[in-house]
């Protein structure tokens, strides 16, 4: 068996769980996602977790793990990941990641540890109560002054990273991008492999997949999340899709202006993903 772990990546509602399935069948593989909210328990229809179908004939892991309010950060990720790897081919399987979210992928590819990175709940809690009052723009704005770098690759609306991110540099007074990018080298047992498509391809995928998702009970979904209690500002319920559907249900918008932007908002994700991308150490660009 090759000992490179081999990675596909690729923009979302480019094929990746389709392509991952066959390769996995052909090739005794298991599916280890790399997909920073499939992780998620209840969010199914607007993360688009492979089948239970799917998931009954090919094993999955790293999906539906945890809860809606907990936090699952890229080291989880980078520590889980390695520990299936090694569980994987002890029992003669081959290991596939498979994933879009670039910050974990990146995190994997360069065996982040994240050795000593503070944390004061004191302070975290200060910044919270701050973005309840002034807003996750204004923090979102105080982090772009402090470190431009690191919101290239956080959302805007990434409540847990802003702070997170604010929080290490009060503590250290380091940057976070400078602190994640000590390790400059990519580990040496990687294989990457880039699905891809024209971008207009690309794109009516993701105006597929969207009008897919509402079919299938999306809104429905971000109202049983709602009925069970998940707060409107959890990391998770800011995801794409069901912010939006959120901002509905509180009357910022109307159906179709929220389907839209749930469009939008996906296809400028997808562009970010494909810059991303294209700084990874790539072996093989597949055209699907």
């Amino acid at each position: 068996m090759n000992s490179a772990i081999k990675i596909i990546i690729g923009a979302t509602a480019v094929g990746k769980t389709n392509w991952a399935i066959e390769y996995a069948r052909a090739n005794n593989a298991e599916i280890i996602s790399a997909d920073s909210m499939q992780v998620y328990r209840y969010m199914d229809i607007g993360t688009a977790k492979p089948s239970i179908t799917e998931r009954e004939e090919i094993r999955h892991h790293l999906i539906d793990i945890v809860n809606p309010e907990d936090i699952y950060s890229a080291h989880d990720f980078v520590e889980k990941a390695n520990i299936l790897i090694a569980d994987i081919r002890q029992r003669n399987k081959e290991p596939l990641l498979v994933g879009g979210t670039g910050l974990y992928i990146n995190a994997f590819i360069r065996n982040f540890n994240f050795p000593g990175a503070p944390k004061d709940p004191n302070l975290r809690n200060k910044l919270k109560q701050r973005a309840a009052i002034e807003g996750i723009e204004s923090l979102y704005n105080e982090l772009k002054e402090i470190d431009e770098e690191s919101t290239k690759k956080i959302s805007a609306n990434d409540l847990y990273r802003i702070i997170r991110a604010l929080e290490v540099y009060y503590l250290t007074g380091e940057k976070i991008s400078d602190f994640h990018y000590k390790t400059k080298s990519y580990r040496p047992d990687i294989d990457i492999h880039h699905l891809q498509k024209d971008r207009s391809a690309i794109y009516k995928g993701i105006e597929d997949r969207i009008d897919s998702m509402i079919a299938k009970g999306l809104f429905e979904e971000v109202q049983m999340l709602i009925d069970k209690g998940y707060s409107q500002d959890l990391p998770s319920m800011q995801a794409l899709g069901y912010k939006e559907v959120i901002d509905y249900f509180l009357k910022k918008t109307d159906k179709e202006a929220c389907i839209s932007l749930i469009k939008k908002r996906t296809r400028n994700f997808a562009k970010r993903q494909l810059t991303w991308f294209r700084s990874f150490p790539v072996k093989k660009e597949i055209f699907i």
